[in-house]
C-alpha cells in the first residue's frame, strides 16, 4: 500500500518527465532516439546518466551544464 508521500513522488516524477519531453521538443530533439544521445557531455566532458539519456533522446549535455547554460540564457534576456 502506497502512503501519500509515495504517490507525490510519483506525480512528480511525471510531471518532471513530461517537463523534459516538452523542452526537447522545443529544442528540437523530437524524433531523436537514445542513439542520438551523446555518452559525455560535450560541455564537460563527464558521463550523462542513463536516466537522462532514456528521458531526452539527442541530449548533449548533462544536467548540471544544461542548467547552467539555461540560467546564462536568461539572464542575457533568452539568448544563449
Amino acid at each position: 500500500m502506497t502512503d501519500i508521500s509515495d504517490r507525490a513522488t510519483e506525480v512528480e516524477e511525471i510531471a518532471r518527465l513530461d517537463a523534459i519531453r516538452d523542452q526537447s521538443r522545443r529544442a528540437g530533439l523530437a524524433g531523436k532516439s537514445v542513439a542520438d544521445s551523446a555518452t559525455d557531455c560535450s560541455v564537460c566532458d563527464e558521463p550523462i546518466a542513463e536516466k537522462r539519456r532514456q528521458a531526452v533522446p539527442g541530449v548533449q549535455t548533462c544536467i548540471e551544464c544544461q542548467e547552467e547554460l539555461e540560467r546564462a540564457s536568461h539572464a542575457n534576456g533568452g539568448r544563449p
